[in-house]
């Protein structure tokens, strides 16, 4: 299986008002109902809402190589369900979400910062900043998503040389990845029912390497975390132009939709795009979520080694803790090291895999379905629809209290955990997993659609 590409306008259809009843394998039925049977406020009871897409600025931050210091704006779409999405230019970074639940309340259910100078300086820091690391609330990522081992790969006869910033790996991009810049351009559309927001971002060839990028200074002369000897390394080849569009439909579906083209006319390079929202369906800040149950549409996983880089084996994950083919919580085998493949629990201090997405099952729009969360408590459920081969389930582990959220409440380990639908972590170096090039004048497209409705069902049978 090849990364997928199409050359003419991207299948992308934002169907409004559709229910969705899911038969997921065996498990019985789970039923996301449409908020629009029950209008919601804050307070719960009936309240309409305007849908609507809002622009306001947000602050001022650098964008590198990328043009410096440029106006970041804040766009919030709205739709008549009262659900409510705010995504900003910097990063394209999806900072709430905000859903009714089975009684109509509203709660944000997305982790995130209050401030851009938060996210600047908080969110995926550089290696010069004393907070060097980061949890990527919300942002986009590339040009890789996950990691690449060894921080290389060959392309083309060549070996790609990249950042190492986590571990002996490139970790989402870099040092400096699609997150921490400016994306421009953006323009909003409405209509039949939806609201949406484009905006887009030119990767330069070399992107994330040393020495002069084109029309800059040195941005980069070093490839190595300070506490290492300098290195220098390639980047990324080509130039690649990605647009992303968020749009928000009646149903309650957030749709996420990106295409990238190689603009290189010889150059071939990788590409592996994701959204990294933590999602706390019981609501942002709300503590733990290991009451709250998941299902992933998944017979299979890629065990890792110790530097979190896959095996390259596909491995079967009935009779592990990896086993969510039927909703289980947790936090309901995520220490059981003892069992089959609990080493992995171990190696990652939790869940932090990627799921080898099945063929079968459900389809929505063209897309598989891939993952389900939901909490017994508020009823709220999330189904996650995409055309991805794979998503990286994280239970959030490396949250240790020390980032403060957009309430005022601190975010401790599992505080929330993400979907990352995905082509495979370091895929460039393994030849029996899907591939990831995008070849000289192509174009890749790529759609995820994140479901939110609620059932009563607090088995989810």
């Amino acid at each position: 299986m090849g990364i997928q590409l199409r050359n003419g306008p991207a299948r992308y259809a934002l169907g409004a008002g559709v229910a969705a009843v899911l038969a997921i394998g065996t498990g019985g039925l789970v039923t996301a109902a449409s908020a629009a049977a029950s209008p919601a406020s804050s307070a719960g009871g009936n309240h309409h809402c305007r849908t609507s897409i809002t622009k306001e600025d947000f602050g001022t931050a650098n964008s590198g190589p990328y043009g410096g210091d440029q106006t970041v704006f804040r766009y919030t779409m709205t739709n008549s369900n009262c659900m409510q999405v705010r995504v900003m230019t910097y990063g394209a970074t999806v900072q709430s979400i905000t859903v009714p639940d089975q009684n109509g309340r509203l709660a944000d259910v997305a982790l995130g910062f209050k401030t851009l100078a938060d996210y600047v300086n908080l969110a995926s820091p550089p290696p010069t900043s004393p907070n060097f690391g980061g949890p990527y609330f919300g942002e986009t990522i590339g040009r890789y998503a996950n990691r690449i081992g060894g921080a290389s790969f060959k392309l083309q006869g060549q070996t790609y040389t990249l950042p190492v910033n986590n571990g002996p790996n490139t970790l989402h991009g870099g040092f400096v990845g699609w997150g921490n810049r400016v994306w421009q351009h953006p323009t909003t559309a409405s209509g039949r029912g939806r609201v949406s927001l484009t905006m887009t971002l030119v990767s330069p060839n070399g992107d994330e390497g040393s020495g002069l990028l084109p029309g800059t200074k040195v941005y980069e002369p070093n490839c190595s975390i300070p506490a290492n000897p300098p290195t220098t390394c390639t980047g990324f080849p080509g130039q690649v132009t990605t647009s992303i569009t968020y749009a928000l439909d009646q149903g309650n579906r957030l749709w996420i939709h990106y295409s990238a083209h190689n603009d290189d006319a010889k150059l071939s390079t990788v590409i592996n795009l994701t959204n990294h929202t933590y999602f706390n369906l019981a609501g942002e800040g709300s503590g733990p979520a290991y009451a709250q149950k998941v299902r992933i549409n998944a017979d299979s996983f890629t065990p890792t080694d110790a530097n979190l880089i896959p095996t390259g084996k596909i491995v079967g994950v009935a009779g592990t803790p990896f086993d969510f083919t039927r909703f289980h919580t947790i936090g309901e085998r995520i220490g059981d090291a003892s069992a089959p493949q609990g080493d992995q629990l171990v190696l990652a201090h939790g869940y932090d895999h990627n799921w080898v997405l099945n063929n079968s099952g459900p389809t929505f729009a063209g897309l598989r379905f891939a993952a389900q969360a939901l909490d017994p408590r508020s009823g709220r459920l999330l189904t996650v629809w995409t055309d991805e081969p794979g998503v990286q389930f994280y239970s959030g582990n490396f949250l240790d209290g020390h980032l403060v959220g957009i309430s005022g409440h601190t975010y401790r380990q599992t505080a929330g955990y993400t979907f990352e639908t995905q082509h495979f972590p370091n895929s460039p170096n393994q030849p029996n997993f899907p591939s990831t090039t995008l070849k000289a004048g192509q174009t890749f497209n790529t759609t995820t659609i994140y479901a939110f409705g609620n059932s009563n069902n607090q088995n989810g049978q």
